[in-house]
């Protein structure tokens, strides 16, 4: 599909690109100037996990006052200026003040998390209305975080090789306070409440109570859920993998190989858009047996051509998932279903981290043939609670409606 990008898609689409950065660059700007300063990775990896725990509590409560404020355009902004300052102050005290007082600060940051990694994919539905126009949005966004994750840690990787941590950390928290300034500028309806809005725990409740009762929306995100099980130990099966074939320094171009099939495949969809929840099944499915195929590969090289493959599916199914939100969430509760989503699939995503690490004693083939097992069995889910026969509704109740 072609056409012209409206003007507030395009600045969304920047802002976007650089909240992402600015999130895909912490994670090794923390880790590298730790090690810069202290000798060790273990304080970086202490602040990582902090800026990532509050995901799954924060994401919630993020969404409800997004979809209860006047105007959404501050909330976010002050949210993504909260996100800056805090890696802006990290960057004085990693390797510098006492480690409780580091800690509190990322975790801080941590807090304004859910609105950068998924809050903002809410906006577009708000920027573009409802249709082809919407679903080409989605995939662009798609296609962003995926470009992010690319050149989010490539960039610090240069500018640390040019300068040091400390100045690349600092550029991290400087696109987070762009993305700041410039999604207070993004075209937005103030909201008119006409009728009495119910408590911050009754929104709370209604944000998941949607989740669970509207069959496409629990259905994308139980099977993303499972999905990101096994994609969170991915990169750790990828190094695996890599070292048993004597080449531990491939993982990098594996992982790499990965995200840029992820992009391709997200642009691609924004030209030919697919039906999502079609989409959503199909590229669970072909994620998983991709990965199959890769972990039997008997060469790295053949391995890289497979996990682009691979990425070939995950960024369609990335870009399906946040039309699926879109569609089906009330507009009241938008904001909510997105943070909430977003946090449980980085929740998931950590915890698959976690049983990769615990699973490197394993053959690394092994590893990664579980990993795309996770996948075959998240398109089967998907499919088994989308089902018609499952309890819920395809519709917006009444009760959730704005």
């Amino acid at each position: 599909m072609g056409g012209r990008v409206p003007a507030g898609v395009r600045l969304y689409l920047v802002t976007a690109l650089l909240a992402r950065l600015a999130e895909e660059g912490v994670a090794v700007a923390a880790v590298l100037l730790a090690l810069d300063r202290s000798g060790s990775a273990a304080e970086g990896a202490f602040v990582l996990t902090a800026l990532m725990a509050p995901h799954v509590f924060a994401a919630p409560l993020a969404g409800a006052l997004a979809g209860r404020v006047r105007s959404p355009r501050v909330f976010y902004a002050g949210a993504l200026a909260g996100f800056a300052l805090a890696v802006e102050a990290l960057v004085l005290l990693v390797g510098r003040a006492p480690l409780p007082v580091t800690l509190a600060v990322a975790l801080a940051g941590g807090c304004c998390g859910p609105v950068v990694s998924g809050g903002l994919s809410g906006l577009l539905a708000v920027l573009v209305p409802a249709g082809a126009a919407r679903d080409r949005a989605y995939a662009l966004d798609a296609a962003v975080f995926n470009a992010a994750s690319v050149t989010g840690p490539l960039a610090v990787t240069v500018v640390t090789g040019l300068a040091s941590p400390a100045p690349a950390m600092a550029a991290v928290g400087t696109a987070a306070a762009c993305a700041a300034v410039l999604v207070a500028l993004l075209p937005h309806r103030r909201r008119q409440d006409t009728q009495e809005r119910p408590t911050l725990w009754g929104d709370l409740m209604a944000g998941l109570a949607v989740v669970w009762r509207i069959r496409e929306l629990r259905a994308i995100t139980a099977a993303t859920c499972l999905a990101f099980l096994g994609i969170g130990g991915l990169t750790a099966a990828t190094v695996l993998f890599a070292d048993a074939h004597g080449s531990p320094g491939a993982g990098g171009a594996l992982v790499t190989a990965f995200a840029v099939g992820a992009l391709i495949g997200s642009l691609a969809v924004a030209r030919r858009p697919v039906p999502a929840p079609r989409l959503a099944g199909l590229a669970m499915l072909g994620l998983g047996l991709a990965l199959a195929v890769a972990a039997l590969a008997p060469s790295v090289t053949w391995a890289v051509l497979l996990f682009a493959l691979a990425g070939l599916f995950d960024g369609p199914l990335l870009s399906a998932t946040l039309r699926i939100r879109a569609d089906h969430a009330p507009p009241r509760l938008r904001p909510q279903v997105f943070t909430l989503g977003a946090g449980l699939k980085i929740t998931a995503a950590s915890c698959g981290s976690a049983v990769a690490g615990l699973c490197a004693g394993l053959p690394a083939p092994l590893v990664l043939l579980g990993i795309a097992a996770v996948q075959v069995a998240a398109a089967v889910l998907y499919a088994i609670v989308r089902s018609p026969r499952t309890r819920g509704t395809t519709a917006v109740p009444e009760a959730f409606t704005p």
